[in-house]
């Protein structure tokens, strides 16, 4: 079988073969149909590092077929649709103990590619949920990314009196509008910060969702703590700065700070939650989708979001 592998050296995405991966009597074989890339993880922890990197962490978001199953395995069966958290390879192992959503049915009403946004919608619906969001709050995301897109749709379902989203990317910022963002500001043409205090009269923001990752994310972290108001939350769910973030004690001072999930449900449970909010269109996943390249072309794929990132959004690989 062919694998995506990240051998020594930035940008180094290889393809090689491999073995097909054998099973234990508590796991399953699962044949790839589609793999999403993601932007943040895949490229600033695994694109830009230098050192090589174990083909395991390279991909998590994988759809496809089971085609062996383990004798201890119950609830799967071969010929079933699944959703793995799993790399970028034609054959990959499901792990059926997991308690995290790491292996989820795919109903036949939601197709291999919007199933590749199962384990990011997963934890998008928690990261809501960690968030406290209210009915009537004003909501600020900064960073129109896939996360930061699924953050919108997802909070579109608490009822905030509106949702105000940040980008410096126009194609991002024509994304986030479709997807029901009321107010767009594009951070290239005007100051986020001055913006968000004039859309809340100076007040700021009841809640701020940094989902700026990368070098990009410093900044992004220092402006979040100036768009929030005094008793609302500045939530970061951002990783891969590359560099400790400025936290300002006078900024943030009456003022919560939540990083990333604090909910106790398991993931494997709000899986099934996010699969209902990609099954019914309430996460717009088609309209996510800006590119698709063959697995042959994987390295193409990975180039393309690095050199290009105002011409994608979400970037899949078709494995057949």
């Amino acid at each position: 079988m062919i694998r995506v592998i990240k051998p020594e050296g930035f940008g180094n995405i290889q393809l090689e073969d491999a073995p097909i991966p054998e099973i234990n009597d508590r796991q399953v074989l699962v044949r790839t149909e589609r793999t999403l890339i993601s932007r943040g993880s895949e490229l600033f922890r695994r694109y830009i590092s230098e050192e090589a990197l174990p083909h395991s962490i390279m991909g998590y978001s994988l759809t496809g077929t089971i085609e062996q199953v383990g004798a201890d395995v119950a609830g799967y069966q071969v010929g079933q649709r699944v959703m793995a958290a799993a790399p970028h390879a034609q054959y990959v192992v499901g792990d059926t103990d997991s308690t995290r959503g790491h292996l989820v049915p795919l109903p036949d009403d939601v197709s291999f590619e919007a199933g590749t946004f199962l384990l990011l919608s997963t934890e998008a619906t928690a990261w809501a949920a960690s968030s406290g969001a209210q009915a009537g709050d004003t909501i600020v995301i900064l960073g129109q990314g896939v996360v930061g897109s699924l953050m919108l749709q997802i909070l579109r379902g608490y009822n905030p009196a509106r949702i105000i989203t940040v980008d410096g990317l126009p194609l991002r910022c024509q994304l986030s509008e479709e997807l029901g963002a009321d107010v767009v500001i594009d951070a290239s043409e005007e100051d986020p910060v001055e913006a968000v205090q004039r859309l809340t009269d100076g007040n700021g923001a009841d809640l701020v969702v940094d989902c700026v990752g990368g070098h990009a994310g410093v900044k992004s972290f220092d402006q979040a703590q100036d768009m929030v108001r005094r008793g609302g939350t500045l939530q970061l769910i951002a990783l891969y700065q590359g560099e400790p973030l400025p936290l300002h004690s006078s900024k943030i001072m009456h003022k919560r700070l939540v990083a990333g999930i604090l909910v106790d449900e398991p993931l494997s449970q709000t899986a099934f939650q996010a699969l209902e909010k990609i099954r019914t269109g309430k996460i717009q996943t088609d309209r996510m989708i800006t590119h698709r390249f063959p697995y042959k072309q994987a390295k193409e794929a990975f180039d393309f979001l690095w050199n290009t990132p105002g011409e994608a959004l979400a970037v899949l690989l078709v494995w057949r």
